[in-house]
């Protein structure tokens, strides 16, 4: 796994960091057109976020110890 992340990447797992987040506001919130550019589905497969489901919540999107690495190392 690389340290480093692509911008993108990043600002999405420190807003992750913060809360976990619900999963359809994961989709509402980075959802794009272009196939391209699938920051989420890109966090995911690196180990930086994973789906997580909580009691009151259901299925959330939360930060797992890689990505609170990625963070740190990259100053976040």
């Amino acid at each position: 796994m690389s340290e480093t992340a692509d911008p993108l990447v990043l600002d999405f797992v420190e807003w992750v960091a913060r809360e976990p987040r619900a999963y359809a506001e994961v989709i509402a919130t980075w959802k794009t057109s272009c196939p391209r550019l699938t920051i989420w589905e890109d966090a995911a497969d690196r180990g930086y976020v994973a789906r997580e489901t909580l009691p009151g919540m259901g299925l959330v999107i939360a930060v797992t110890e890689d990505g609170e690495r990625l963070l740190r190392t990259n100053g976040r």
